[in-house]
């Protein structure tokens, strides 16, 4: 499998990291949307939201407790964040690998990703 998120998750490619441990590694976004744009990726390879099944939910927790630390962390947790996972090529998801965009840093009401 060539899955670029896979490769940056072993450290074959280099990332801007926010956040790392067992289940997750959260990284900056090489094309943001918003000046905080960090990308909250599983560590175990599930391909979307619909591919989800009874043996991959247990990810979701750490996935979420992940998005609400790196909010911490970046700054954006007061002043509010946006949260995005494409589902498929037709919603504009790119990398076949479950991951969630945490967006924030400006006003994000006037326009969607």
């Amino acid at each position: 499998m060539d899955c670029i998120f896979c490769r940056i998750i072993a450290g074959e490619i280099p990332s801007a990291k926010v956040l790392e441990n067992e289940e997750v590694v959260a990284f900056h976004d090489i094309h943001p949307a918003a000046p905080i744009h960090v990308l909250v990726v599983p560590k175990t390879h599930v391909e979307s939201i619909q591919a989800l099944s009874e043996a991959t939910f247990p990810l979701l927790l750490p996935i979420h407790a992940a998005i609400r630390e790196v909010a911490v962390l970046t700054g954006i947790a007061e002043s509010g964040y946006r949260v995005i996972s494409n589902c498929g090529e037709g919603a504009g998801q790119s990398v076949p690998h479950l991951h969630y965009h945490v967006l924030g840093g400006r006003n994000l009401g006037e326009k969607l990703l």
